[in-house]
């Protein structure tokens, strides 16, 4: 029986085994105008992880009334924040690149690592940049969703783009998730410092507002995690500060839709706080590993215009970890403990 040639796509793995490290964000549109977003959007809404809903209903509610009304509505604010000098564009995409670009400086010349990104939404994506190191030789791989808390309707939905690409190979690689980092010390410590290092110079502010990503409240009486690990990171960071319990507020900002969400709501609470005379604020978002639209634009800007028009004094947003060098200290940690065993 004659043994057919192998096809030019089929991956050449070398005798010892190379690793492959996919840093993963939430995504970002390519661009602002109404085709990009409404692009972005579909994919991202169209997720059952992220929208629980029945599926006949929410595609007709998707496709003839949310895509038409929201896209204009979501590239404005997105323009608010574009860089518009940058190639990236999207803070989002500068940051998580710079991330996998710092972390692979630290393994340069190696030839048994590849590191790499991706986004959930948009490009590049998950399955194209698995499918590159995959024929580069790779036949295991790391995933490191950048998120700190666990929620289905972020860490999971990375997992499960991962897992749909691997149910067409025959060959499949071996595959690792990276665990949440909610209580991770280098991660508290890290945003600890990030909020002295904002105001070193300065007085502390009065007032400090964690604002995490909400969720629906019916997902987290369903047994998601994410509210439980938000919590503790918030509560771990108050104690690393040393900060007074009734001048700390946990809140959760980007409800979406008329169901109720987790709450206390961001919005709310910065209307009520600039009611009350807070005559110093400062947010910070530990959910986001990278800026984005949500901390940039609903947070640094809605968010300031609101406390202040509602009489608060003074508003600092402190900018997520990003590229940072403590920020960079948690990702290498975080990359190191799930590559063990596999890269030294």
């Amino acid at each position: 029986m004659s043994v057919k040639p192998l096809p030019d796509d089929h991956p050449t793995w070398p005798r010892h085994a190379k690793t492959g490290l996919l840093l993963v964000n939430l995504g970002t549109p390519d661009a602002t105008d109404k085709t990009s977003m409404r692009r972005y959007l579909k994919q991202f809404l169209s997720d059952a992880r992220v929208i629980e809903f029945p599926r006949l209903l929410w595609w007709l509610i998707l496709n003839l009334i949310i895509l038409n009304v929201r896209p204009k509505k979501s590239g404005a604010a997105y323009d608010k924040i574009w860089l518009k000098d940058d190639p990236d564009g999207s803070p989002l995409r500068k940051y998580t690149r710079l991330q996998a670009e710092m972390l692979n400086a630290e393994y340069d010349g190696r030839g048994d690592l590849m590191i790499d990104w991706a986004m959930r939404y948009g490009q590049p994506s998950i399955p194209n940049r698995l499918e590159v190191m995959r024929k580069a030789g790779c036949n295991r791989f790391v995933i490191v969703p950048l998120y700190p808390q666990y929620a289905a309707s972020t860490t999971a939905t990375v997992n499960d783009e991962v897992f749909k690409w691997a149910l067409k190979l025959r060959w499949q690689p071996a595959i690792r998730t990276a665990p949440p980092w909610h209580d991770h010390p280098l991660y508290i410590k890290a945003l600890a410092k990030s909020l002295k290092t904002h105001f070193k110079g300065r007085k502390m502010p009065e007032h400090l507002m964690l604002s995490f990503h909400g969720i629906p409240q019916r997902y987290f009486v369903q047994g998601d995690p994410y509210h439980c690990h938000c919590m503790k990171t918030a509560r771990l960071v108050k104690e690393e500060l040393g900060w007074e319990e009734k001048k700390f507020h946990v809140t959760f900002q980007s409800r979406f839709g008329s169901e109720p969400w987790l709450q206390p709501y961001t919005d709310e609470t910065l209307e009520k706080l600039g009611a009350e005379g807070v005559k110093s604020l400062a947010i910070m978002a530990p959910g986001f590993s990278a800026d984005c639209l949500e901390t940039l634009e609903e947070l640094a800007m809605e968010g300031r215009e609101s406390f202040e028009e509602h009489g608060g004094g003074s508003f600092d947003y402190v900018p997520c970890l990003n590229a940072s060098a403590p920020g960079m200290a948690v990702i290498r940690q975080i990359a190191k403990d799930n590559l063990a065993g596999w890269v030294k």
